[in-house]
């Protein structure tokens, strides 16, 4: 394996050199020309070097992160940094590891007495406890080593001189263990947070809705479908069919059973048996995982097969698209003039329209969703599938999840933003109304049908087809027809603007 210095490829470098690569801002070729190539990285990577413009401890910025999540939107996504970084994912390792140990000492093996109430309680503080300084130490053995679970595991063992409790238990931490074991119990725990995180923002969205959906319940508004102009509805129905669908799709989120596996390197406890065949390790197993609050998966590979992971990730991204939807018709609603959008003082539309009041946060948030949604999509497809036992392929795609979750919170904080400066134009929405009686042609056919009056359909169709018609052509069309006269009167009194049906009464339900 081609080497970088002192450390693999496939390794993390030591932590000062992290720091130091995340805040290369410029470097200098030889020429004097600035540039970013890989080589040139490489090559200063393998001799430790940094550029002579550059601190050595100068940190992870804004102004200098390469991802927009940690940069420009940093203020969004930095909730997640406790769920999703390598710390966090650490720390998950750390608490994994630890209950395993616990558990262990309490299946009456000869070689590792029960831990008592203050040894659980100090076992249990390396994670709850865990810092930063913590983490670096993790990624200063992982270097050396090569391997972050067994950095991990070695880290707990530096803590024998201050913990007597793990004297004489040290080769019982990582017992008859694989590092998925670990991994896919830490990667289940933090999900579980994040699913958390975003289910608060996507109710916060939901809440929105269903509050326009009842304040606007009975404003009238002319229908468009395929563009064209349509049968009426209400502002608040509207909003309500999507309040109706965002809550389906929270409670599918909310339901997907986060799964886990403890049961060594191919699944079958081989290692378990071999060390001592009269333990029921799978009894011990679930108990474990159930009590970290997860599902047991009895049946796995090395790998937990990650379905339930690909089911949330899809429930996830079946929200976001509801999401998407919603944006695109508030930002075509904007054109027409439906909606105008509440101004902040000192904001600018355009660099040369000063007029320009565009509808920004629906865009950015239609822009972030398909970015989230192409992950998690991504995600779903690739890891439930695993060659044979296992390959690694799932590690580095999992690493990315955070980045799917942040594309997903700034989108959601997007969206809010754009709902709360929305304003209903009352004075566009009647005017499209007025203008558009022919929408009445479905009421006025439909009740000759009641009546028998031959051809309504094909009488209307060439009455309103295409062509625009005003309330005086409607009702002299209705006057001439042969229907009872209350059934006329009522025909005489409908507008556009009531015609909703039960627009309103579906609106306050939602």
């Amino acid at each position: 394996m081609r080497r970088l210095g002192t450390y693999s490829a496939y390794s993390a470098p030591p932590l000062a050199l992290v720091r130091r690569c995340y805040t290369l801002r410029h470097i200098t070729g030889p020429c004097g020309a600035t540039t970013s190539c890989a080589c040139d990285l490489a090559r200063r990577l393998r001799t430790n070097s940094v550029p002579s413009d550059m601190s050595a401890t100068e940190s992870l910025s804004a102004l200098t992160a390469i991802s927009p999540l940690d940069g420009r939107y940093a203020g969004v996504t930095a909730g997640l940094r406790e769920v999703f970084s390598e710390f966090a994912f650490m720390r998950a390792r750390v608490r994994a590891e630890i209950e395993w140990l616990i558990g262990l000492g309490g299946l009456g093996l000869p070689e590792l007495p029960p831990f008592d109430g203050a040894s659980v309680v100090a076992l249990r503080a390396l994670a709850a406890d865990f810092s930063i300084g913590d983490c670096a130490r993790i990624k200063d053995i992982e270097a050396r080593i090569n391997h972050d679970v067994k950095a991990v595991e070695y880290w707990i063992k530096e803590h024998e001189h201050r913990l007597p409790c793990l004297r004489g238990a040290g080769e019982f931490i990582h017992f008859a263990c694989t590092s998925e074991d670990i991994n896919n119990v830490a990667h289940a725990l933090l999900l579980q947070e994040g699913r958390t995180l975003l289910l608060a923002d996507l109710r916060a969205v939901h809440a929105c809705l269903r509050t326009v959906a009842h304040e606007q319940a009975q404003t009238p508004m002319l229908a468009r479908t395929h563009g064209q102009a349509a049968t009426p509805t209400t502002v608040g129905k509207e909003f309500a069919n999507v309040a109706q669908r965002l809550a389906h799709a929270i409670d599918v989120i909310a339901g997907v059973r986060a799964r886990a596996k403890m049961n060594g390197a191919v699944g079958n406890f081989n290692a378990h048996l071999a060390a001592a065949p009269q333990v029921d390790w799978e009894a011990f197993a679930r108990r474990t995982v159930e009590d970290l609050g997860l599902d047991f998966n009895t049946h796995t590979i090395q790998i937990e097969p990650h379905d339930w992971m690909a089911e949330l990730f899809d429930a996830i991204a079946r929200a976001n698209t509801i999401l998407l939807d919603l944006d695109r018709d508030l930002w075509g609603y904007i054109a027409l003039g439906y909606f105008r959008q509440r101004l902040r003082a000192g904001e600018v539309g355009s660099s040369t329209m000063p007029h320009k009041v565009n509808p920004i946060d629906f865009e950015n948030s239609e822009g972030n969703l398909g970015i989230a949604n192409a992950l998690l999509r991504h995600f779903s497809e690739k890891l439930p599938v695993s060659r044979w036992q296992r390959d690694l392929s799932d590690s580095t795609v999992l690493r990315n999840v955070g980045v799917a979750f942040g594309h997903c919170r700034i989108a959601y904080a997007a969206c809010l933003r754009g709902l709360d400066k929305l304003e209903v134009n009352p004075v566009a929405l009647a005017a499209d109304l007025e203008a558009s009686w022919e929408v009445l042609a479905e009421a006025v056919q439909t009740v000759m049908r009641r009546y028998g009056v031959p051809e309504p359909y094909e009488k209307l169709k060439t009455l309103t087809r295409g062509q625009r018609i005003d309330q005086q052509g409607l009702q002299a069309f209705v006057r001439t027809l042969a229907i009872p006269e209350a059934a006329r009167r009522e025909l005489l009194a409908l507008t556009p603007a009531s015609y909703i049906g039960k627009a309103a009464e579906l609106a306050r339900r939602c």
